[in-house]
Parts: structure tokens; C-alpha cells; sequence
């Protein structure tokens, strides 16, 4: 059993109803059987601040890299970052 990283926008009014909405889309395209890789494989999320001066997908990117405690386990939460209002960017490890 392995890990895969992954990285996924979603809408919603809040950053709950984003993540649900991501969840729920990964179950119906990788299925409910587990270790798929996806954001399905997350029970909850760590809202991390964007930096001004910094891309969202970069910046996912680099915490990934860099092997960020908030989101360096494939067990743990999914980091989330706000893009804009409405819209957010989840990523990290999931187990596949």
C-alpha cells in the first residue's frame, strides 16, 4: 500500500462544502473501494493561508516538496487553500 499525491479545485460557500462536494466527485469517478489516491481517501482538512505573493498550485506544490507537517501524512487531513471566494484547492497524500 502506497501513497499518490493529488491536487483538486472545488466550489462551494464554504470551505466544508467544498471539500464535501471534492469527496463526494472522487467517490463517483474512483469508486468506494478505498486506496484510490484521491481526496476521497480524506476524512477532514487543514485551512493553510496563501501567501500574497504565491500561486495556489505552486504553493500546494511546494508544501508537498518540502514535506509540510499539515499535509506530509497519507492518513492525515488534505491541505486546503482558498483561491477565491467560493473556490478552494485541496492536495496533499492519500493512500492508494
Amino acid at each position: 500500500m502506497g501513497a499518490d499525491t493529488f491536487m483538486v479545485q472545488a466550489s462551494g460557500n464554504t470551505p466544508r462544502e467544498a471539500f464535501n462536494q471534492a469527496c463526494e466527485d472522487a467517490f463517483y469517478m474512483h469508486g468506494h473501494g478505498g486506496y484510490s489516491g484521491t481526496i476521497a481517501e480524506k476524512g477532514s482538512y487543514v485551512l493553510i493561508p496563501l501567501p500574497e505573493d504565491k500561486d495556489p498550485m505552486e504553493y500546494a506544490d511546494e508544501l508537498i516538496d518540502n514535506e509540510d507537517r499539515r499535509v506530509d501524512d497519507k492518513w492525515g487531513p488534505a491541505g486546503c487553500i482558498k483561491i477565491e471566494d467560493g473556490q478552494y484547492l485541496f492536495f496533499g497524500w492519500a493512500s492508494s
